[in-house]
């Protein structure tokens, strides 16, 4: 049998039963992602307990997302040469060995280990697990799974910091316990994860490495840039948020609360897959104005919360940017699927993707910086007011008319 034939016989089969496959390959999905947002709310206990700064708590996220970018640039066509379902199993592997860096970690550069095991199993898992669950899927359901999709992304990350904050509040050993039920979750995965047909067959050059740097073509890179600079002022906003949410709840609030602080970091990512399904209904044209909009109110209101020291203003700004950001990734993701060509439209979304999650990373040390030299409250309304400044270029760069490359 050729490898055309054996690749068509796998669709086949694949498609007359997609609904246990779906389900495992979205379950591995949401527990890799989950994985990487579970310390959000631990981080003052990891503070105060290793006996480390605010500064090394904002780098200890940025590593993360430091993670993502090289994974996503050394790795990001992985699965098309090895296959859907080993790399997504690499994922939970990496997922897992975090789990149990976390679990013997004894000090910051344990922490800071485990935070890079954690943006490498994102970056693989983000593209294999996606592409496998559209391949999974009949051609009419294609929409649905990429629904599916945002759905395990975005739930996978609101999901940790709320477990994470509900053992820290309600159980035992908070720092330990919340690592042992991932550890779990992900042997679970891994065990389903066989049962999974896979949908690309394994290239003779299928190399482990290979770098790439993304491109993208020169006819769409003005909107392009646009969409991705609204885009990462929101990731920038999101990182900040769950760098600093259980900071600001300890040492702002008094509190110490980490259902509180963790559900309010939930809020925000599952305001940001809102905000992408938004985009579906949408008109296209008024996408990014209006993403640029919320943002700048939910720079505002981050700096109303730092400067009244006030809960309520944090929670919208929460659900402000959450909505914000997905509108303009939504945006970005519509113009690279309709206006590049499917040869080079991996490397767009690489770039795409490469700039968010630098964006998620650097802001979040400079706020470290600033709360070491001007306390948390002073930094986070500098901080809102350096994105406000960003949105505004944004929003001036767009065209007058109102067009900004796409269709509609």
């Amino acid at each position: 049998m050729t490898t055309t034939d054996s690749s068509a016989s796998r669709t086949r089969r694949v498609h007359a039963r997609p609904g246990p496959a779906t389900a495992i390959v979205a379950a591995a999905f949401w527990v890799t992602m989950m994985g990487t947002t579970i310390p959000t709310p631990l981080y003052p206990r990891y503070e105060a307990a290793f006996h480390f700064s605010s500064l090394m708590v904002t780098v200890a996220f940025a590593v993360y997302a430091l993670g993502v970018v090289a994974g996503l640039l050394c790795f990001g066509s992985l699965s098309d040469r090895l296959g859907r379902r080993p790399v997504t199993a690499t994922a939970l592997l990496l997922s897992g060995a975090a789990a149990g860096v976390f679990l013997a970690a004894d000090g910051l550069g344990l922490l800071l280990f485990g935070r890079v095991l954690s943006g490498l199993a994102a970056a693989l898992v983000t593209g294999a697990a996606t592409a496998h669950l559209t391949e999974l899927a009949p051609a009419d359901r294609q929409v649905r799974a990429g629904r599916i999709a945002l759905a395990a992304n975005m739930g996978g990350l609101a999901g940790g910091p709320l477990l994470a904050g509900a053992l820290a509040e309600w159980a035992a050993d908070p720092l330990r316990l919340v690592w042992i039920v991932d550890a779990v979750l992900v042997l679970v995965s891994l065990v389903l994860l066989t049962a999974v047909p896979e949908t690309v067959p394994r290239r003779a050059d299928g190399r482990l490495l290979s770098l790439s740097l993304p491109r993208v073509p020169a006819a769409v890179r003005g909107p392009f840039l646009r969409c991705a600079l609204a885009a990462g002022a929101g990731f920038a906003v999101l990182g900040v948020l769950t760098a600093t949410t259980g900071l600001f709840f300890g040492e702002v609030l008094k509190l110490s609360t980490p259902v509180l602080s963790g559900a309010t970091v939930s809020i925000a990512f599952v305001c940001t897959g809102t905000g992408q399904l938004l985009t579906r209904v949408l008109a296209p044209r008024p996408v990014l104005p209006a993403a640029c909009f919320g943002l700048l109110a939910a720079a505002a209101l981050i700096a109303l919360a730092m400067l009244t020291a006030a809960l309520a203003p944090l929670i919208a700004a929460a659900v402000t940017v959450g909505l914000a950001t997905g509108l303009a990734l939504g945006d970005g993701i519509a113009l690279i699927t309709g206006q590049v060509a499917a040869r080079v439209r991996g490397q767009a979304f690489s770039a795409l993707f490469a700039v968010l999650y630098a964006m998620l990373a650097l802001p979040a040390i400079g706020v470290g910086v600033l709360i070491t030299a001007t306390g948390l409250r002073t930094a986070g309304a500098v901080f809102a007011g350096a994105v406000a400044v960003l949105v505004l270029g944004v929003l001036a760069s767009l065209p007058r008319d109102g067009r900004d490359g796409l269709v509609g």
